[in-house]
C-alpha cells in the first residue's frame, strides 16, 4: 500500500507548481527561465543527495540513455508544454498534458508488458474526462472561448507523450539506479538544451527563494517520492494517481487566490478521486514484489 501514498504525495507537491509559478511570474521572470531554473536548481539538490549517499556513479554504457531522458523529459517536455500554453491557453494545455495516462497505458502494454485490464481502461478514461471537466469547466458551462491551432494542439500532445515517458523510462531504470543518480545526469543535460531559449531577468532575493522552493518541492521532493512509489506499483496505476495533481492545484487556487470551481470542476474532481480510489483498492488485492528501499 505504500506505493499509492508515495505517488499521492508527489501529486500534492506537483499541485504546488502553479502557486510557485504565479508568484515567480509576478517577479518578472519568463516561463522558460522558470523551467530552466527548476531543472538546474533541482540538479543541485539531487547532486548533494547523490554525493552524500555515494550514488553519483553510473555505468558508461547507460550515459546516452540518461542524457536522452534529460532531452525528452526536461527539454522537450518543458518546452512543448510552454508552447502549448502560449498557443492554446492554460486550460486546454492541461487537458492535452493529462492525456499522459492513456500514453502510459499504451506504452506500458507495449514496452513493459503490463496487462491492460478493464479496470485500468476505465481509470484512464475517468482521469482524462475528469481533467477535461476541471480545466475546461468555464468554457463548457459559460460558453467562454478558447484558442485552437494545429501547432498548439501538437505541442500539447507532445507534452502529454513526453510526460508519459517519465513513467516508462523511470520504470526501466529504477531497478538499476537510485532516483538521485538518474536525475544527476538527466537534469543538467535537459537544462543545458533549454539554455538557448532563455532570456535571463534580474532577480530579487525573494525571486531566488521562490525558484529554490519550486525546485526543492516540485522537482527534488516530488520526483523522489514519486519514483519511490513507482518502484512499488505498475506505471499505468501510478499515472492515474498522479492526475490528482490538478485537484490539488485547484484547491490551492481556491485557498490562496479565491479561484472557484464550476459544476464540471466538481464533477471532474469526483471522477479523478474515484479513479484513484479504484487504483488503490484494486492494488490491495495483489501483493507487490519486494523492491529496494527508496
Amino acid at each position: 500500500m505504500a506505493g499509492p501514498f508515495y505517488v499521492l504525495a508527489a501529486a500534492f507537491m506537483w499541485g504546488m507548481i502553479g502557486v510557485f509559478t504565479k508568484y515567480i511570474l509576478d517577479e518578472g521572470i519568463s516561463a522558460l527561465e522558470i523551467a530552466f531554473w527548476r531543472a538546474a536548481l533541482a540538479w543541485v539538490f539531487f547532486l548533494v543527495h547523490a554525493l552524500a549517499a555515494g550514488q553519483a556513479r553510473v555505468h558508461r554504457t547507460d550515459m546516452p540513455a540518461l542524457f536522452g531522458f534529460g532531452f525528452i523529459c526536461v527539454t522537450l517536455f518543458y518546452g512543448a508544454y510552454q508552447l502549448a500554453i502560449r498557443d492554446v491557453g492554460i486550460a486546454l494545455a492541461a487537458v492535452l498534458l493529462y492525456t499522459a495516462p492513456a500514453w502510459v497505458a499504451l506504452l506500458s502494454w507495449v514496452v513493459l508488458k503490463e496487462r491492460m485490464t478493464p479496470i485500468k481502461t476505465a481509470c484512464v478514461a475517468m482521469t482524462i474526462l475528469g481533467v477535461t471537466c476541471i480545466s475546461l469547466g468555464p468554457q463548457l458551462v459559460g460558453g467562454a472561448s478558447f484558442g485552437l491551432n494545429t501547432f498548439g494542439l501538437l505541442a500539447g500532445l507532445v507534452a502529454g507523450f513526453t510526460y508519459a515517458l517519465y513513467y516508462i523510462i523511470g520504470k526501466k531504470y529504477l531497478y538499476r539506479y537510485p532516483t538521485p543518480t538518474i536525475f544527476v545526469y538527466a537534469l543538467p543535460f535537459g537544462a543545458l538544451l533549454l539554455l538557448p531559449f532563455v532570456h535571463f531577468a534580474p532577480k530579487s532575493a525573494q525571486a531566488w527563494a521562490l525558484l529554490a522552493g519550486l525546485a526543492l518541492v516540485t522537482s527534488y521532493g516530488a520526483f523522489s517520492v514519486y519514483y519511490a512509489g513507482l518502484k512499488r506499483m505498475e506505471a499505468t496505476h501510478a499515472s492515474v494517481i498522479a492526475t490528482f495533481e490538478p485537484v490539488v492545484a485547484a484547491l490551492f487556487a481556491y485557498v490562496l487566490f479565491s479561484e472557484k470551481f464550476t459544476l464540471p470542476g466538481y464533477l471532474g474532481s469526483s471522477l479523478i478521486i474515484a479513479a484513484v480510489l479504484m487504483v488503490v483498492l484494486t492494488g490491495k488485492k495483489r501483493p507487490q514484489p519486494a523492491t529496494e528501499e527508496a
